[in-house]
């Protein structure tokens, strides 16, 4: 497949055996950061932490883009697919509760094969939502919890902002595998998620609209408690100069968050997180260092 990539909705065709696909890296796995991760939902980095591996490179073209300084490709470190399950154990002998891969679906192929032979802790599939449902079937028995983004259900937006127009509709497809795959969520007797689905969205200024059509799909999809996981979040922080958008060059007002609360707590919805307004902080995104890697 990597002769002509095929593995995210984008389907470039880019022979990446020897350039790089739409994702902006080749074949190989590039990572940036190895190490325990303290930011995630509380059943997801708990005590100790999870056990997160960023990857360099992204299928989407987010112009907010947190994690801009290496989802272009840049500031990782390329590895075999032998070298990244020896960082498994490693940050699993640091106490990690679970090993979270970081925006790895251009590295899928990898990613499985790296995870044959099973981990004595759930694997966590920490993705941006835009996924294609033949490369998620890569992962099943081998992904034990999925930690979508369902950033638009607005098709505009996600041209504008993520240059991918068919963002819902493909999410909405990978929101559905994914579930199938893993079943109503389950957590342990300390409230670790062991298996399931934990839907995040990420709420951005001036879009509360789009907002309320994530969580309107989100019920439509899931309309019984105890299926899926969703968490609201309110972290958006302006990280790069956006005069193109002046909308995202602000953080959200609090009558725009208290607007997508009420809306989610009337929804029904009852399964999942809020985030406080004060996670809206550059300190919450990583140093790319390189470091565990």
């Amino acid at each position: 497949m990597m002769t002509h990539c095929t593995l995210c909705p984008r389907k470039c065709g880019a022979d990446r055996t020897a350039g790089y696909g739409f994702c902006g890296v080749g074949q190989n796995p590039v990572v940036a950061r190895a190490a325990l991760h303290h930011f995630e939902e509380p059943c997801i980095s708990g005590t100790r932490g999870s056990g997160a591996v960023f990857f360099c490179g992204c299928n989407l073209r987010c112009v907010y883009c947190q994690n801009a300084s290496i989802s272009r490709g840049q500031n990782g470190r390329e590895i075999s697919p032998a070298r990244l399950r020896e960082i498994y154990f490693e940050l699993i002998d640091q106490g990690a509760h679970n090993i979270n891969l970081v925006t790895a679906s251009h590295f899928a192929e990898a990613v499985a094969l790296s995870l044959e032979g099973g981990l004595p802790v759930p694997v966590v599939w920490n993705c941006g939502g835009y996924e294609r449902v033949e490369t998620l079937r890569m992962l099943e028995g081998k992904v034990q919890i999925y930690l979508p983004d369902f950033k638009y259900a607005d098709a505009s937006l996600a041209a504008r902002y993520s240059a991918a127009p068919d963002y819902p509709s493909v999410a909405e497809d990978a929101l559905l595998e994914m579930y199938r795959q893993t079943g109503d969520y389950t957590a342990d007797e300390d409230g670790l998620l062991q298996s399931g689905v934990l839907i995040r969205h990420l709420v951005l200024p001036g879009s509360i609209e789009n907002t309320r059509g994530v969580i309107d799909t989100v019920r439509r999809l899931f309309p019984r408690d105890g299926q899926v996981l969703f968490s609201l979040m309110s972290q958006y922080t302006p990280v790069v100069d956006l005069p193109r958008f002046p909308a995202l060059c602000r953080r959200l007002t609090e009558a725009e968050y208290d607007e997508a609360q009420q809306y989610l707590f009337d929804s029904g919805i009852e399964d999942g997180f809020v985030q406080d307004r004060e996670s809206a902080e550059a300190d919450y995104i990583p140093a790319f260092d390189g470091t565990g890697v």
